[in-house]
């Protein structure tokens, strides 16, 4: 399953970590539609608006299938045969769909009939672990691996095409498979709107939830995924299966409340190690994304800290108590969110 995700970069940015290669082998950056509808945030729910790729095709006959374009949908798939005024009508969940039973629902099978795949675009996603002996539950960030480069955070304008595979090496956005659709109100207006393809869990997150997003790793799996007008249905729906190739950690439950949204959404929570740990590229890279927090410019440079002031966070945890033990790997996170005096212990939000 997967209700909630983050997805923080200014529209510029999102669309320069999107760079591609269409099929002549030019390097590109999807062409956003719509982007005033565009709000980054850290805490995204259903019926929340999201941007996903998907083919040029869609929207321009006879254009090339390889090329793409970025646009914010709601989330929570409203079909195209949908009869009632209000989209908030429907009377089921369509924000996931099964990959086991894509083919029997209508809502589902329809639109992928049409070719109407998109890749869900996220910084990564949250699902909540429950404690078997007390209810509660533990939220967890989910994300790619990142890895470390040597430019990291070198995200200013780009002046060349040549250039932006080289400029972009922050974070890596994870990329969903979904399908979309279009529904037209009785006034005449249309809704896109998509859902995310689920899969059984890969074995690292199988004590976290039974179910998970089903990933594209990679660009030649985004590919194909998108290319409708080359890959066939039957083609595409092999690359739906669990990936092991995923970093997690807790998080704070201030993400159980929607309408907070903050960084602190997916900060690592009660994770500093007092021995000293050697810094993983993912886990370095984690901390120089959220240390910038948008990178939409640089910031005036200042001198770096020496590597024995850089606090050392453990991640790909899972807690000990009063939640189950979980075997993961390790990964580190400045801690810039601690607050210079204690902060009050908010009140736990009602709703997840």
């Amino acid at each position: 399953m997967c209700g909630r995700t983050s997805c923080h970069l200014p529209k510029d940015v999102l669309a320069r970590a999107c760079a591609y290669r269409d099929r002549q082998g030019r390097q590109r950056l999807p062409e956003w539609r719509d982007p005033d509808k565009y709000c980054p945030s850290y805490n995204k729910s259903p019926q929340s608006s999201s941007p996903v790729l998907l083919s040029r095709l869609h929207f321009e006959k006879g254009a090339d299938s390889s090329e793409r374009i970025i646009a914010p949908m709601r989330w929570g798939l409203v079909p195209s045969w949908f009869k009632e005024s209000d989209p908030s009508k429907l009377k089921f969940n369509t924000f996931n769909c099964r990959s086991d039973t894509i083919m029997e629902k209508h809502s589902f099978k329809v639109p992928l009939g049409k070719g109407r795949r998109c890749v869900v675009l996220a910084d990564g996603f949250y699902e909540w672990q429950r404690c078997v002996v007390t209810s509660q539950r533990q939220p967890y960030f989910i994300y790619f691996p990142q890895a470390k480069t040597e430019k990291s955070g070198n995200v200013g304008a780009v002046d060349s095409p040549e250039h932006w595979e080289k400029v972009w090496d922050n974070w890596r956005l994870l990329t969903m498979a979904g399908i979309f659709d279009c529904w037209e109100s009785p006034e005449g207006d249309l809704l896109y709107s998509y859902t995310i393809i689920t899969v059984d869990s890969c074995k690292s997150l199988n004590d976290i939830h039974p179910r998970m997003p089903a990933i594209l790793d990679g660009e030649e799996e985004v590919s194909k995924w998108l290319d409708f007008g080359e890959v066939s249905t039957r083609e595409a729906l092999k690359l739906i299966h669990p990936t092991e190739n995923i970093a997690f950690h807790p998080v704070s439950c201030v993400v159980n409340n929607t309408r907070n949204n903050t960084p602190e959404c997916l900060a690592p929570l009660n994770l500093l190690v007092k021995k000293e740990l050697k810094a993983s590229g993912s886990s370095q890279k984690m901390m120089q994304w959220l240390t910038t927090k948008s990178p939409k410019k640089e910031e005036p440079k200042t001198p770096p800290k020496a590597e024995s002031d850089v606090p050392r966070w453990s991640s790909q945890v899972l807690q000990k108590s009063p939640l189950p033990t979980k075997r993961g790997g390790a990964g580190l996170l400045e801690r810039w969110l601690k607050p210079e005096k204690e902060e009050p212990v908010a009140k736990r939000p009602h709703n997840e």
